[in-house]
């Protein structure tokens, strides 16, 4: 009880000082549970949507699957007779056919997409009985012809849509313009899919290109009958090989699929977290040191007047404990609060999401708080531990002088064999001849180093901050000594502080070397191997009526088509590989320039003729004359000859097998031809705008591509990996922000120890302005130190990842300076705003009362 008394008064008597270190726990914690509250909302959102749209049995083709579309672009289907054989099935109350398609694209009367943003699907089906399970029709009616369709309520009201209004639905199977005649309203949260409705035919004729046809048979089950018995009763109706699922299988599948896809969200974010927490931990072991060192003579005291190692050991440790419970309390509240603003934040991106369907776990809380708890005892142990250490003779000596203010040898020694093995692991990964081999050692190697340089902060800081004090601080006289000197006092501190600045920007650093050397490498390889002028692609594969309209556009010199083909290759040593293969018309060749190790492309363009990549030819002895069986899914068995082997040192295309378009046609049927995935188009000599001018015009009415010329293409490229990297510096800022955090506690701290100095020296002369100065510069220092270690250490993660991204054919390193160089200066800044505060209250002091202060 004595201990709890002592640490609860303690903690009240130095709330202040604790203040920064509960808003580092809080901000941990608040990420975590955020993340958590998120995605298991999301989670949510979407098990009531496939609870509700299920129905109690579902029939659908044997091959079909939740997340696939097939390679001729329309769904997989079945006969209608198959109604007929489910209705005369026991337990059956009632069975119609349904169909339904993702792979289409639907634009307004101005010819823009009505497709979400945020990748959710657009999906085109014919209404029936099963759609009010999740649908009801809350303006207009039902579509009752060709000419007719109707919208979901969300989509209408985020492009303004109403009755009367055209849209157009562009599949592979049909191009053609309805009327709005009815809006239907989700019943639960549509996370943003857009939807679109016709009556039966239309939607057969247009979606699947045939009629009589259904993408699924929804059953509903009579009184009495379970879903399980209903499923073993159909089955047997059933002539044919068809799947079936139960409403709770198919919603299960639905939710694998989502959740393969929220799993990596949320460990992405916890991830930051992580590092979030890491960062939190430097910040809490610095405010403890500093706190059991200016209380030195008070513990003195306590061991002198009876109080045991474990008891004052105890005491730090309940501090802590008090600190954490506080932090994440308030942090798991944040982190609620996080979880809303995300929510929002995507739902003005175009994912709807509902606070009705807010879902805080009971393990999120309790998840969030012991976390906080755990980390927070953990980072104070060592304190605590030096805490139990102090004897009663402490007592005689002057309140806040540190015993063990220089880094020891031992910890030296550690650190440089740490920072050994690191280094070396990152030369083997550098060095590996496999990228998976080498993507073990990389990780190794940054966590050794990392660990490293925390453990060999201290022993650096006196040499690093001596060159950045004698480029920055001596220009400043006596004032720029005193800071280096106030830098140096404790280099443990110093190292402390900037490690946590520096574990940020080292993911920085490595992140942007990292996106540089992508984007470089890839510009490198367009230039060097791209002929085509115009590249068409979008997130639809291109539809017979787009490839006609670009076939036709005049300028162009010729047009080639790019297919991917499902298929089942079997080498001549047996072994089977499930990869497929790539049509394209023999002008591809001009259009990416691949480099072949053995015979020639142009070649593998011929009569029942194949290429092959290298990678592929050593795995399995292959050569130029070989003969590989190539089964074509839907299709007949090949015997093609290899006539080419492409290398596989580059990042296009690499290890596509290309036949020719015509070789394709002899073996698979037209109706399962699939539509080009890509193309490619090259101007006449000298009409490369006109061209270009003419190709984009006569793409207008399909915007769901993108015509690109090389520009395009590599301006497109940077873009994304920015955006990219922009998103995963946004999540960085919290590690960061927590670790200025820690630079403004340090100094806080720092001026408070030094309470009675500051008042000597303002006593002999120096200015409330100088004293500021010289807190700022000291900020700076120590920032400057932490980014000048993190930026080293995260150009040599980035260098040594790049090394594995060669292995994959990005083969250009590349230092974007001017990004390492604008962080390092804005470091400083960040040492200038962490000191505001700090020197405000330095500059406040009362001469006489600081100099009183014991």
């Amino acid at each position: 009880m004595t201990v709890l008394k002592t640490s609860m008064r303690n903690f009240f008597a130095h709330k202040g000082r604790m203040a920064l270190s509960a808003v580092a726990v809080l901000l941990s914690v608040a990420f975590v549970c955020g993340t958590l509250v998120f995605t298991d909302t999301m989670n949510t959102t979407f098990d009531k949507l496939f609870a509700t749209t299920a129905s109690d049995v579902t029939v659908s083709p044997k091959e079909a699957k939740s997340d696939d579309t097939p390679q001729n672009g329309k769904p997989e289907s079945l006969p209608a007779s198959v109604v007929q054989q489910v209705e005369r099935a026991d337990g059956v109350k009632a069975a119609e056919g349904g169909v339904g398609s993702s792979a289409v694209t639907v634009v307004n009367s101005d010819n823009e997409n009505m497709g979400s943003s945020t990748g959710a699907p657009t999906i085109a089906a014919n209404w029936t009985k099963n759609e009010l399970r999740q649908m009801e029709i809350t303006s207009g009616h039902a579509p009752r012809g060709p000419t007719e369709l109707m919208v979901d309520a969300d989509t209408a009201d985020k492009h303004h849509l109403k009755l009367g209004d055209e849209l157009r639905t562009i599949s592979v199977a049909g191009d053609f313009t309805a009327k709005i005649v009815g809006v239907a309203t989700f019943k639960v949260t549509n996370p943003g899919a857009t939807i679109v409705y016709f009556d039966t035919a239309t939607a057969q004729r247009e979606l699947l290109g045939a009629t009589g046809r259904y993408t699924q048979v929804y059953v509903t089950a009579a009184a009495g009958v379970s879903d399980t018995q209903l499923k073993q009763n159909v089955a047997k109706a059933l002539e044919g090989t068809f799947k079936l699922q139960t409403a709770k299988e198919n919603a299960d599948e639905n939710r694998k699929d989502v959740g393969e896809f929220m799993n990596v969200i949320k460990y992405a974010m916890l991830g930051f977290a992580g590092i979030a927490f890491l960062v939190g931990i430097f910040l809490i072991i610095n405010t403890f040191s500093m706190l059991v060192a200016q209380r030195t003579r008070e513990i003195g005291l306590m061991r002198a007047v009876g109080s045991s190692r474990g008891q004052v050991n105890r005491s730090v440790l309940v501090e802590a404990t008090l600190l954490g419970v506080v932090g994440s309390i308030l942090g798991v509240g944040a982190g609620v609060g996080i979880a809303i603003g995300l929510m929002k934040l995507m739902s003005a991106a175009g994912m709807n999401l509902s606070t009705d369907d807010l879902t805080i776990k009971a393990t999120t809380p309790i998840a969030g708080v012991l976390l906080g708890v755990v980390v927070t005892v953990l980072a104070a142990y060592l304190p605590a531990r030096r805490a139990g250490k102090v004897s009663p003779m402490a007592a005689l000596r002057d309140a806040g002088t540190p015993a063990d203010g220089r880094a020891g040898l031992v910890r030296g020694l550690i650190g440089l064999v740490l920072t050994g093995a690191g280094g070396f692991a990152l030369y083997a990964a550098g060095t590996a001849d496999k990228a998976s081999d080498g993507s073990l050692m990389l990780g190794a190697g940054v966590v050794l180093t990392l660990i490293g340089f925390v453990v060999i902060g201290p022993l650096l800081a006196g040499g690093v901050v001596r060159v950045i004090s004698a480029v920055l601080l001596r220009a400043f006289g006596p004032v720029g000594r005193m800071a280096e000197r106030n830098a140096l006092r404790n280099p443990r501190r110093t190292g402390a502080t900037g490690a946590a600045l520096m574990i940020g920007l080292a993911l920085v650093a490595c992140l942007s070397v990292v996106g540089s050397s992508m984007v470089a490498s890839a510009t490198s390889e367009l230039d060097k191997s791209v002929g085509a002028d115009f590249i068409v692609q979008g997130n639809q594969r291109i539809v017979p009526q787009a490839q006609k309209a670009m076939e036709q556009t005049p300028g162009l010199a010729h047009v080639t088509s790019y297919k991917q083909l499902n298929a089942t290759l079997t080498s001549p040593d047996g072994k089977t590989d499930d990869s497929g293969v790539t049509a394209a018309d023999p002008s591809y060749a001009e259009d990416l320039r691949r480099a072949t190790t053995a015979g020639t492309l142009t070649a593998a363009y011929g009569k029942d003729a194949m290429s092959v990549g290298s990678d592929y030819a050593k795995a399995h002895g292959v050569k130029v004359g070989d003969t590989v069986d190539v089964a074509f899914k839907g299709g007949k068995t090949a015997k093609l000859k290899v006539a080419a082997i492409t290398d596989d040192d580059s990042a296009l295309d690499q290890g596509a097998r290309y036949i020719s378009i015509e070789t394709m046609r002899k073996y698979v049927p037209a109706d399962q031809i699939p539509p080009n995935t890509i193309m490619f188009a090259k101007a006449k000599e000298g009409q490369t705008e006109q061209a270009y001018a003419a190709l984009k015009k006569s793409m207008h009415d399909y915007p769901q591509y993108q015509v690109r010329d090389q520009t395009d293409y590599k301006q497109e490229l940077k873009d994304q990996i920015g955006q990219l990297l922009n998103m995963v510096y946004g999540l960085l800022a919290l590690a960061i922000i927590v670790a200025v955090l820690g630079v403004v506690n340090t100094l806080a701290l720092s001026v408070v120890e030094r309470t009675r100095e500051i008042g000597l020296m303002r006593a002999i002369g120096l200015s409330r302005r100088q004293l500021r100065r010289m807190i700022r510069m000291e900020s700076v220092v120590i920032a400057l130190f932490g980014a000048l270690l993190g930026l080293g250490l995260g150009m040599g993660w980035g260098a040594t990842a790049q090394k594995l991204l060669a292995l994959e054919g990005l083969n250009v390193l590349d230092i974007p300076w001017p990004t390492i160089i604008g962080v390092f200066v804005g470091s400083a800044f960040v040492g200038l705003f962490a000191a505001l505060i700090p020197a405000f209250r330095a500059g406040r002091m009362n001469v006489l009362d600081a100099i009183a202060t014991e």
